[in-house]
């Protein structure tokens, strides 16, 4: 078929990846960093879409894109592009999650009347990253702002818009569409009357189109598929499909699997997802992953997580009956928003440095392991799990995890799985376009090159270890499932 491109655009930088459409191989990849400048050196909650633009640029440049037929645009979920009846920017784009838009969503949450409500309307409960809480947010403090936003898109959409031209007919993908707020995954409609609720009037919202779909062509004739958002455009590029399930290690934890149907969760703890091929991705988040490990390391005066590990090494499953759990910013999952974490099973013998380091490992893998079994409760198959982040790298995370979730653990190589998800949705497009792929089938790329690593024999005492941290969290607090 040729040469297609993946480009993803997520808050730091962008990555382009230009494949061979048939097997999915690496060609050559392009990288620059967003030009975005926070004036107290953390991540701005308000960006310049044309910066996205401007390293978009800088990332194809030196002929990278020549012979390229068909591109696919990935972009960070959650960030919201308010534009004029004109097209153009109201105010620069709202990104990321912040303190700022908290008492928003418990604003929306209470005036569709409870959690259950919101769960049923549209598969998630708003939170404050959501583009649907930044509405509301725009609206009680910049309502001129507010007033003028005629055209609601989000990154992945802003950027096929612009590299197509800036047409009239602007468009979306149930994955992107999903984590808005306002779509619902289960009916694959929008709920407008979600919008006028929060931005406190109607809004243009893009027209949600397939997974193999394409958005159109630029002017010069380059096909551009429809785009998702950031994780369905990972999930993709990983080749995760049935009986799958993805935990992704970051200083918060997330469980995400694919599933034939919407999930509707009246507790909230499940968010329903739609992914980039038409099936569903049921996510459940962790508060509290990598920054369990970072606050044991500081406690311990260990230098950095390498050293964590290699000192949790020293100890045996079990931790000598130590059980951290490890709610230390609250927790989602438990929903127990106001709670601390708890160290558990203090004996003589067990106050020891590497004990607490093994416990540490294994409470923040038990609590995703907790976020797993929501899931499995519902039906979700797991028959294998993909772990992702720098930690899962670490041997004492290896060692441990495929006895506590209880099934064969997959460790791919580190690589942009995103842009590489970005270009296999524009090989299908482009495919499809052709008359070579189908719509329903996406093409077959060789998958992710991964260590996998099976329970084995240490099954048994890993089920007991995620029994010993089950009694300890059923004590400390009964029935927070």
């Amino acid at each position: 078929m040729g040469i297609v491109a993946g480009l993803d655009s997520s808050p730091d930088f962008t990555r382009i990846v230009v494949c061979d459409s048939d097997t999915g191989a690496v060609l050559r990849q392009g990288y620059a960093p967003h030009p975005v400048e926070s004036p107290d050196g953390g991540r701005p909650s308000d960006v310049d879409p044309q910066a996205w633009l401007l390293s978009l640029g800088e990332a194809a440049g030196g002929g990278l894109l020549e012979g390229v037929q068909a591109i696919g645009v990935s972009a960070q979920q959650n960030a919201v592009v308010p534009l004029d009846a004109q097209g153009n920017t109201v105010r620069p784009a709202m990104v990321g999650g912040d303190k700022r838009t908290q008492v928003a969503a418990a604003d929306l949450i209470d005036a569709l009347g409870g959690r259950e409500a919101w769960a049923q309307a549209v598969g998630c409960v708003p939170q404050a990253a959501q583009p649907v809480t930044k509405l509301r947010w725009l609206a009680r403090t910049e309502p001129e702002n507010a007033q003028r936003t005629a055209i609601l898109l989000q990154a992945h959409d802003w950027l096929v818009w612009q590299l197509l031209g800036r047409p009239i007919r602007r468009t979306t993908d149930r994955g992107g569409a999903s984590s808005t707020g306002y779509w619902s995954a289960a009916t694959g409609a929008y709920r407008p009357d979600l919008v006028e609720l929060a931005l406190g009037h109607q809004a243009m919202l893009p027209e949600v189109i397939g997974p193999a779909d394409a958005a159109g062509r630029t002017p010069e004739g380059l096909l551009i598929s429809v785009g998702t958002g950031e994780t369905m455009a990972a999930a993709f590029g990983l080749g995760i499909g049935l009986g799958d399930a993805v935990v992704s290690l970051g200083a918060s934890g997330s469980v995400m699997a694919v599933h034939p149907e919407a999930l509707v969760d009246g507790s909230g703890m499940i968010t329903a997802l739609a992914d980039a091929t038409g099936m569903h991705l049921p996510v459940v988040t962790t508060l509290n992953a990598v920054r369990t490990l970072r606050g044991t390391a500081e406690l311990l005066g260990l230098p950095d997580l390498e050293s964590l590990s290699e000192l949790a090494m020293k100890s045996t499953p079990g931790a000598h009956g130590l059980v951290l759990l490890p709610y230390l910013e609250g927790e989602r999952t438990p929903n127990l928003p106001h709670i601390a974490g708890t160290l558990a099973g203090l004996r003589r013998e067990s106050m020891k440095a590497e004990h607490l380091a093994r416990a540490a490992f294994e409470g923040m893998l038990c609590g995703l392991a907790d976020a797993l079994d929501v899931l499995r409760a519902r039906g979700v198959e797991v028959r294998r799990v993909f772990l992702l982040g720098p930690a899962a790298e670490l041997p004492a995370v290896q060692a441990a995890a495929p006895a506590l979730f209880g099934t064969q653990v997959v460790v791919p190589q580190p690589a942009d799985y995103a842009a590489i998800g970005a270009a296999r949705q524009a090989a299908w497009a482009l495919g499809t376009s052709q008359g070579s792929l189908d719509a329903r089938t996406p093409p077959v790329w060789q998958g992710a090159v991964a260590q996998v690593l099976e329970p084995g024999e240490e099954l048994a005492v890993g089920q007991a270890v995620r029994q010993q941290f089950v009694a300890v969290r059923e004590q400390t607090h009964p029935g927070a499932f």
